[in-house]
């Protein structure tokens, strides 16, 4: 990797065609590949875009789905090679994208340094000769995927009968990208799917090939040490190999949120560094012993990076967290919504994150999947939820049905964000002559689930223009709380030179990170405090979480001399936040945990 950051997925839409966009500067980052509906209408586009053939893969074709997922990457991939050609065949003109390539790379790297010298170089023959090397230099941004192992629906024939798993969302989803032309990585994230595990081993492009080179690699995205350990040695006694780990936080991310049981960040990075060299020998021992007993014999030694994403705000928070710990990259998610230039978000919700404070940036209950949901309620599609409930229809049309798993109501699973569950849901608790407290607590859970599966992609028609006749466009959005405080659209140069420190954006008013972290777990802890006062076994678990932010606050005491090495200068009001903190969870202050967040104003 040419940059020391990455852009993790971001949603359906919002990260679609990133590469398209960034790859060919030596960005590095991640498309989903869940909603073949929305790659195939991408793959459309873009072929017209770039003047090239097109054929429509249709959903009567067998194994349509993995198809047009193959189809779109190839693309992908082939105008990525035409940008890289183009590049290296230009001269270094103020405004050409050659010279812009170079003007993005961190100060550090090597090419970077060499590009200065070019620049200051006096003799013409010197200068020619650095010209060439630096082209020589250009390499694209890694294409990489994501499948999030909890959408993997069983699905149907046209007749109705029921398919073989292979054919399943996410198994179809894997198998491709394993054959599509990316020499690259899948992210899978949302836990362990044994069957998506199981059936890798199925997908040659996952072993080595004769000359011992993963062409396709894998990479774990986890939000703890014991998660990651126990995914990759079940992934390494099958013979596969886990190129990395992608440790996020649980809650200061967007899209879904995986809470851990109270473990912080910092003291999961520091597990992580503590235990990564052997952990990566107790993965390379098991490996090779599984590719011995497959036959295959030509196995070098293979590395794992180790990256962190979630919540990251400044240069001295991304240099801390990579050179302290030992990480290789960090992941910049939801700044980057802002970038139009990176991502493909529509104008009209682009508009509405400059505009929103912190207070619009929530985590909701919103997602069918039944995980907690990082949600804007500035977006559209949250406005027509609550403009069915107000008509007496909630709940949403189910055409995708990616996320159908409820059978309450139904032999076959329905999704709880669609109108029909929400009817019948509702119905069922009228029968039940519930207390009017009881009834509309419960009417407001069951109606807060909203559809993602056409939520999270009709951004990228609107952004394209391709929206179909009388088709249903509110955009969902879930970008994580740490977008608050960017407050407009950034150019990508402005956002590099941010993360790199070169250029700071005014971010006014921002806590560190790990203080922005503890704040969301700390107000989750709140939560499960208030739905749980009658149930011992619920108790026992909030104490242990309890006791994990305790000790992450210990925890970060420990380093702030360390911070400051890499330019943090808020020692002082660091360690008061975590003392309030401490105290609240230890029933010492009576003044809410929010005594600290409340200093900063509503719209920071």
């Amino acid at each position: 990797m040419k940059h020391a950051f990455h852009i993790p997925v971001l949603g359906l839409a919002f990260s679609i065609d990133s590469p398209l966009k960034v790859a060919k500067f030596g960005i590095s980052s991640v498309m989903s590949i869940v909603d073949d509906e929305l790659i195939e209408r991408i793959r459309a586009f873009h072929a017209h875009e770039n003047q090239l053939y097109y054929v429509p893969i249709k959903k009567t074709e067998e194994d349509y789905r993995a198809k047009r997922i193959t189809a779109y990457l190839n693309l992908v991939q082939q105008i990525i090679d035409t940008q890289i050609f183009h590049i290296k065949n230009e001269e270094f003109l103020p405004d050409s994208d050659l010279t812009k390539y170079f003007e993005l790379l961190p100060d550090t790297d090597l090419s970077k340094r060499r590009y200065k010298k070019m620049l200051a170089s006096d003799d013409g023959v010197e200068k020619a000769t650095l010209e060439e090397e630096l082209k020589a230099m250009v390499v694209p941004g890694e294409i990489d995927v994501n499948i999030m192992a909890k959408v993997d629906k069983l699905n149907v024939d046209a007749k109705g009968n029921m398919l073989d798993e292979k054919y399943s969302d996410a198994l179809s989803a894997l198998r491709g990208f394993a054959q599509s032309n990316l020499r690259s990585s899948v992210v899978l994230s949302a836990g362990m799917n044994p069957r998506l595990y199981n059936y890798l081993t199925e997908l040659p492009a996952f072993f080595p090939n004769r000359y011992g080179v993963l062409e396709k690699k894998i990479i774990l995205k986890v939000s703890d040490y014991r998660s990651a350990y126990i995914q990759a040695k079940y992934l390494a006694k099958k013979g596969l190999w886990v190129s990395e780990f992608r440790i996020e936080s649980g809650l200061n991310c967007g899209g879904h949120a995986f809470a851990t049981d109270g473990y912080l960040l910092g003291p999961i990075l520091e597990e992580f560094k503590q235990k990564k060299e052997e952990l990566v020998q107790e993965l390379s021992g098991i490996y090779r012993a599984s590719l011995l007993e497959k036959g295959i014999s030509n196995v070098h030694t293979l590395p794992i990076r180790f990256s962190v994403q979630g919540g990251i705000g400044t240069a001295e928070e991304q240099t801390f967290l990579l050179t302290y710990y030992g990480f290789d990259s960090a992941g910049w998610g939801s700044p980057f919504l802002l970038v139009p230039e990176a991502t493909t978000v529509d104008n009209d919700t682009l508009t509405k994150l400059t505009q929103a404070d912190k207070a619009d940036f929530y985590l909701s209950d919103s997602s069918p999947l039944g995980v907690p949901f990082n949600n804007f309620k500035g977006s559209t599609a949250e406005q027509r939820r609550m403009e069915r409930i107000a008509k007496g229809i909630p709940g949403s049309p189910c055409t995708k049905k990616y996320l159908v798993s409820n059978t309450e109501f139904s032999d076959v699973p329905i999704c709880t964000a669609s109108r029909v569950y929400q009817h019948a849901k509702i119905k069922e608790l009228k029968n039940r002559q519930l207390p009017e407290t009881e009834f509309q607590e419960q009417f407001d859970k069951t109606t807060a689930k909203t559809c993602l599966c056409e939520g999270l992609a009709a951004s990228a028609y609107l952004k394209y223009n391709i929206q179909k006749p009388k088709e249903i466009t509110a955009v969902s959005i879930c970008p994580g709380p740490n977008i608050a405080y960017f407050k407009r659209t950034y150019s990508l140069q402005e956002m590099i030179d941010h993360i790199y420190g070169r250029r700071p954006l005014d971010l006014k008013n921002r806590p560190h990170m790990f203080l922005n972290e503890l704040h969301l777990y700390v107000d989750y802890l709140q939560n499960l405090v208030k739905n749980s006062f009658d149930d011992i076994k619920k108790l026992k678990v909030i104490q242990r979480f309890k006791d994990q932010l305790l000790q992450g606050i210990i925890y970060y005491r420990t380093i702030t001399k360390e911070m400051e090495k890499f330019g943090f200068k808020e020692t002082r009001s660091f360690i008061s936040a975590l003392s309030d903190y401490e105290q609240s969870l230890k029933g010492q202050k009576k003044e809410s945990v929010n005594l600290y967040f409340s200093k900063f104003p509503k719209n920071a």
